[in-house]
């Protein structure tokens, strides 16, 4: 029998946390929410209430020690927290224990919680309620100098609530992101359950993540897993976990919009397929996603994520390649969405592309380019974002098409690749060429997953036309690596004579 079956779990209703805890938190036990200043502690505690009310008819109760009621109704509201109209239909109630300016300050070893605790009963009893937050213990404690009355007095407060039958979050303030889990080193001992909020900032990058450290008697997901804050919605847990490989196959094929790379290609791209063309700037990235975007048919729609030039920018672009969007937007058949990486987070960017892409309902969705989103993330981060949308993609059964740039001219890898070439379906380079001391482009499907398709090197051109792409490239070396050599008509001759078929 599981050890799950004896501790029953109540569902929080963040976004997240109830994956990552399996279920939620045990009920009639004490959570302790620990991290530094800015890790979110208040708006965890307020957001427990508040998803209680709007998603379960659980009432609450807050318990304040450091900001004024006033202060929590102004700054929540914000996130589409209403505590005011909850408090007149009798479903939220303050316990206010903020400090007041006339407070005197206590005498070490003379606080006694007897008072408050009765408060804390009177608030549950008169409006019912099962959820309670305590906001935070430290205001509690900086009033108590010994340690041993500081464990005394949390064990006294996690069995009071207990007692009166509610599911309690207490937050407490750490100085380090990595290391004592309290300040005072006692309150993770004491708590049932213990939950760290973190604000790291790494590479001049902040990023939040929050990690279930302990559980008594149930079990939970293990590490740590990013988290942001948004408007209107309050935190949203962003789990790995929660992706599965489960995603449907189809040997459907859609047109790239160019109709001798879909020769290349085997017959096309797979509708289910995350597609990543790689180039430097200027070989041809974002022509491709226009005429990816140009070649869908009047029964698909499309979806275009810029993320380094405007609309008027891309439009103007496409015009010059005989492509209207303005006349497909019109026709509600294209919706392209710019925005600069460092308006916000990865873990936005990611829960807002996710909701563009539900709403508009596309079967075509392009990012151009997931190179300028890798500025505001550490390697982590944009790794965890690159799993996190090719897997929402392909869910979805949509057809993916990303752009990234390398770092030189001449091509070489670029942290881009690194982290989903091994994600990605297919692969298709482009480069740059000196031929007698003149530049073209090249262009090579290096991976096709499920299909086989062409392994040449060939030379394309751009005009007003678009792409066209010609003959592979024979007497050239090095192309993909950047240090093309030309080879002689013997050498030529020998490479053939080498890898002929017996």
């Amino acid at each position: 029998m599981k050890n799950d079956s004896y501790v029953e779990k109540i569902p929080t209703g963040i976004p997240g946390f109830d994956h990552i805890s399996k279920g939620g938190i045990p009920k009639n036990r004490t959570t302790l929410v620990s991290g530094t200043s800015g890790s979110a502690k208040t708006v965890l505690a307020v957001q427990f209430l508040a998803a209680g009310i709007k998603k379960f008819q659980e009432n609450g109760v807050f318990v304040t020690f450091e900001e004024s009621p006033q202060d929590i109704r102004k700054n929540f509201l914000s996130l589409g927290f209403d505590v005011e109209a909850w408090e007149k239909e009798g479903k939220w109630l303050f316990v206010d224990a903020s400090p007041q300016p006339v407070d005197a300050p206590y005498e070490s070893g003379s606080y006694d919680l007897g008072a408050l605790l009765a408060r804390i009963e009177y608030a549950i009893k008169k409006i019912n309620a099962t959820r309670i937050s305590i906001d935070s213990l430290g205001a509690i404690f900086n009033q108590l100098s010994e340690r041993a009355t500081v464990r005394r007095e949390l064990y006294r407060i996690a069995s009071a609530l207990k007692k009166m039958g509610v599911t309690a979050l207490m937050t407490a303030e750490r100085i380090h992101e990595y290391g004592n889990i309290g300040r005072y080193d006692v309150e993770e001992f004491v708590a049932d359950n213990v939950v760290i909020l973190r604000n790291v900032l790494e590479e001049e990058k902040r990023r939040r993540t929050i990690e279930i450290l302990k559980f008594r008697g149930t079990d939970h997901q293990k590490g740590e897993f990013p988290f942001t804050i948004i408007p209107n919605d309050g935190i949203i847990i962003i789990p790995l976990s929660a992706i599965e490989l489960k995603q449907r196959s189809t040997d459907f094929r859609v047109t790239s919009g160019n109709e001798e790379l879909d020769k290349m290609c085997g017959g096309g791209f797979f509708r289910d397929s995350v597609i990543l063309v790689s180039g430097a700037t200027g070989t041809g990235k974002t022509l491709m996603v226009t005429e990816f975007m140009a070649s869908a048919n009047k029964s698909e729609r499309c979806l275009l994520f810029a993320f380094e030039e405007s609309r008027e920018q891309l439009f103007r672009n496409a015009r010059g390649w005989g492509v209207d969007f303005e006349a497909l937007e019109k026709a509600e058949r294209i919706k392209v969405v710019c925005e600069y990486p460092e308006v916000k987070g990865l873990e936005d960017h990611l829960i807002s592309i996710k909701e563009i892409i539900s709403e508009f309902k596309p079967t075509r969705v392009a990012i151009d380019s997931l190179s300028a989103l890798e500025r505001v993330s550490t390697a982590k981060g944009f790794r965890e974002f690159v799993i996190g949308i090719t897997s929402f993609i392909k869910h979805q059964e949509l057809v993916g098409l990303f752009t990234s740039t390398t770092p030189s001219l001449m091509g070489g890898t670029s942290v881009t690749e690194t982290h989903i070439s091994t994600l990605t379906d297919s692969i298709i380079l482009l480069r740059y060429v000196e031929v007698y001391g003149e530049m073209k482009r090249c262009l090579t499907v290096l991976k096709m997953r499920g299909s086989m398709h062409d392994k040449d090197i060939r030379e394309f051109k751009i005009d007003s036309l678009g792409m066209h792409i010609g003959k592979p490239f024979r007497n050239i070396s090095g192309i993909l690596t950047g240090n093309p050599v030309f080879l002689q008509p013997y050498e030529l001759e020998r490479l053939k004579n080498m890898f002929k078929e017996e």
